[in-house]
């Protein structure tokens, strides 16, 4: 159910200088593109979306660690860090920036406007300010929206569905992530209203602060909860499932994540397959244009491929070894 914004070839060229091995080699070893991934959490809470975006990557010829490095950069949830890891990012000169969050998004578009970035956002790009349209989104900016907008509507029918009783339902933002909190309000409250539900806001940017949320949701006799899409969130799914189950709160999510450690459903995009895209689409954007002969011995160039390979010669995209040895 992703929605995947201009099929735009972001060709990077990542030519270069080839890093020297060893003199007892004898030999010139190309330097691996750099793919930039900005994430707002931990890694720890990601794993699953990192062996998709990972995977993506493979499809197209590329696997970490051989002709690929993947440079990581967490906020570890400290969203004012996004602005150091973007610029740390921009001055490695990293082919293409990944961003799994609208507010790493952001923080990545304000730090370049000539490195690709490619995003995952829960909203529409094009209303968030993030892209000029879909077809054309403009810019070096391009990416995957997984509809979390669109389907507040359904989630709450399907939550009023299997909880018929259901009239007042609870809404858990994190009000540190602005962007998210705005757009997920506007849309609850006018689901809410077309469905004649009465919805209770409740805040939560901390553990703590969700612990007490429940407390309070459970003590304003709340008949169900839905959780607003929120990365840190996704970080303390297991902590939302014991509270759920603890309170007895029928809980709904946007992330099949919540449903598989608990609470009642989830329905949304698979995101995993989000990660994957982007993963794709970061590696095409990390190809070099195929030269006609060889940097190093200026042999003719006869494979069509531009796909970068680890081998002796520094032309990046062949995927024999050049006869002669590079010479210094």
């Amino acid at each position: 159910m992703a929605s995947h914004i201009g099929r735009r070839k972001f060709l990077a060229t990542l030519g270069g200088a080839a890093a020297a091995w060893p003199l007892a080699a004898r030999a010139q070893q190309p330097a691996l593109p750099v793919v930039g991934f900005l994430d707002p959490r931990s890694p720890d809470v990601v794993r699953e979306r990192l062996r998709a975006f990972r995977q993506g990557l493979k499809e197209t010829g590329y696997v970490e660690g051989e002709n690929v490095t993947i440079a990581y950069r967490f906020a570890e949830n400290q969203i004012d860090r996004l602005h150091d890891l973007a610029a740390d990012l921009v001055r490695r000169q990293v082919a293409v920036i990944a961003t799994v969050a609208e507010d790493a998004a952001f923080v990545a578009k304000a730090a370049t406007t000539t490195v690709p970035i490619l995003f995952i956002v829960s909203r529409d790009p094009v209303s968030l300010g993030l892209v000029a349209s879909l077809a054309h989104p403009g810019g070096n900016v391009t990416g995957v929206n997984f509809l979390a907008s669109e389907l507040v509507a359904k989630r709450l029918e399907l939550l009023r569905e299997l909880v018929p009783r259901a009239s007042r339902i609870a809404v858990l933002v994190n009000p540190a992530n602005a962007i998210l909190t705005e757009t997920t309000l506007r849309d609850v409250e006018a689901a809410a209203r077309a469905k004649g539900l009465s919805i209770q806001i409740f805040n939560a940017s901390t553990v703590r602060e969700i612990e007490a949320a429940f407390a309070m949701l459970v003590h304003e006799r709340a008949d169900a909860l839905l959780v607003g899409d929120d990365p840190f969130f996704n970080g303390r799914r297991v902590q939302f499932a014991n509270l759920a189950a603890h309170h007895s709160i029928p809980m709904a999510t946007n992330f099949r994540e919540f449903a598989e450690v608990g609470g009642l459903m989830s329905y949304g995009a698979n995101i995993l397959d989000a990660y994957r895209e982007v993963g794709i689409y970061a590696g095409r954007s990390s190809r070099a244009p195929s030269p006609r002969t060889c940097r190093s011995c200026n042999r003719a160039n006869s494979n069509s491929s531009s796909m970068p390979r680890r081998l002796g010669c520094s032309a990046l995209t062949y995927r024999t070894s050049c006869l002669r040895s590079p010479t210094r």
